[in-house]
């Protein structure tokens, strides 16, 4: 049995970020969200025995094929907490921890992310939040607990894993709490990251960002 499995469950490319519109365009969005999930890839597979994606997109399915990665077509009438489930009783019997990471966190290279894979081999439970409340790294047993993904899911995940007896372990990171949703985060991208796929694209298209005093931090333009 292997020692761990990342699980990526990844929505429609031609649905990616609508947030990020009128800024970006529809291809611009999709092309960003493909750069992410590749840097996002590329660093779990250092660290883990496989990296999955689960997605009922053909087109995220074929790209994820064309990274190298385990992909498994999310069934009809899904949501993604049902997706992850999914591929978790995929990962059951063939790996004793699995860690649930989304395809929008391109600072995970700076997260120190092999320390907390490797806790995560000892560990029955740890969690790291997403700003506003959600969960961006997650790792268990397969099946361990119910899935809350949705609103305030850092919260509802810790207090499922208090129900089952898990004591949990919240690794509270900057780098890994970034996911990318609106112009701001394109910005942090551009400010702390180094020579990604994700701010190498972001540069290609006449990005820039400079701080400011204001209601916000960072002022992004092109």
């Amino acid at each position: 049995m292997d020692d761990i499995y990342a699980i990526i469950p990844v929505s429609k490319f031609n649905d990616a970020k609508t947030r990020l519109s009128p800024f970006l365009s529809s291809d611009e969005r999709e092309n960003l969200l493909k750069v992410m999930l590749k840097d996002v890839a590329s660093i779990l597979k250092k660290y883990v025995d496989k990296v999955i994606i689960i997605s009922g997109d053909s087109d995220v399915l074929d790209y994820g094929k064309e990274l190298g990665l385990v992909t498994i077509v999310e069934e009809e009438n899904s949501n993604l907490n049902l997706a992850i489930k999914q591929a978790m009783k995929w990962a059951k019997n063939k790996v004793s921890k699995i860690i649930i990471i989304p395809s929008d966190i391109p600072l995970i290279a700076k997260s120190d992310i092999h320390t907390l894979i490797n806790h995560g081999k000892s560990q029955d439970f740890i969690i790291a939040p997403a700003r506003g409340g959600g969960t961006n790294a997650l790792i268990i047993k397969p099946l361990a607990i119910e899935m809350m993904y949705g609103e305030d899911s850092f919260r509802k995940h810790v207090a499922e894993a208090i129900a089952n007896n898990l004591p949990p372990l919240v690794y509270d990171s900057f780098f890994l709490s970034l996911d990318v949703n609106i112009t701001e985060d394109i910005g942090e991208i551009l400010l702390h990251d180094e020579n990604s796929n994700t701010k190498n694209y972001l540069k290609s298209l006449n990005i820039s960002v400079k701080p400011i005093h204001g209601l916000q931090r960072l002022k992004v333009s092109r």
